[in-house]
């Protein structure tokens, strides 16, 4: 399935469910407050494609047009906060105590992977579990994710495993968090993929249709 299509099949997905979300949503006074962390920033650039496009602004990119789709699409169902809005090397600490003095229900930190190995491919989710709760709740929002990048999408699913990140390890026991790595930057088509605007899009739309999913919105 083409780029194109993905979007317009995603477009579709999300006007039953703003619909759902008008009609189940009314009694709803405070909304859930997520997090995302676009990975790096400033003179930290992550991994880098062959061609020098930099994880940190493939991530950026992601996560900004998640916030745009909760403040247009849906007329802000989420109270959405990034950890930063421009290429900005924010430090580990300052991202979780985000999520922390927010009280945030979810946090994703948002990646891209690389590998020696030039064929690895596909998404992967890592977890800290601090309490049976939190490791239940995390579990389940990337499984809801990744479902949807490989039913949507078509990207492999390489499952969900643990992570001693700070990002993760730091961060609330009472919150659902992950950190997710949406491709391979070293594997030549995900890195294509990924690269694209339109691609970008398509992403977006199945992290934003997750997370309401995810929060039975």
């Amino acid at each position: 399935m083409s780029t194109l299509n993905q979007i317009i099949v995603l477009l579709f997905c999300l006007v039953f469910l703003n619909l759902s979300y008008a009609q189940n949503g009314k009694d709803k006074t405070i909304n859930p407050i997520v997090v995302i962390d676009p990975g790096h920033g400033g003179k930290d650039a992550g991994a880098t494609t062959r061609n020098g496009i930099k994880e940190k602004d493939i991530a950026l990119g992601i996560a900004s047009k998640i916030v745009v789709l909760n403040n247009t699409l849906f007329k802000d169902p989420l109270m959405l906060f990034l950890t930063r809005y421009t290429d900005t090397l924010i430090s580990l600490g300052d991202r979780t105590q985000l999520a922390k003095k927010l009280k945030a229900d979810i946090f994703i930190s948002i990646h891209c992977n690389q590998a020696i190995n030039r064929t690895a491919s596909g998404t992967e989710v890592f977890i800290h579990p601090k309490s049976e709760v939190q490791a239940e709740e995390s579990a389940y929002l990337g499984f809801t994710i990744q479902k949807g990048l490989a039913d949507l999408l078509g990207i492999k699913d390489r499952g969900i495993k643990y992570g001693n990140f700070q990002v993760l390890r730091d961060n609330d026991y009472s919150n659902a968090t992950i950190l997710l790595e949406l491709g391979f930057l070293s594997q030549t088509d995900e890195a294509i993929y990924l690269t694209k605007e339109e691609s970008q899009n398509a992403v977006a739309l199945v992290v934003f249709k997750s997370i309401i999913e995810f929060l039975e919105l």
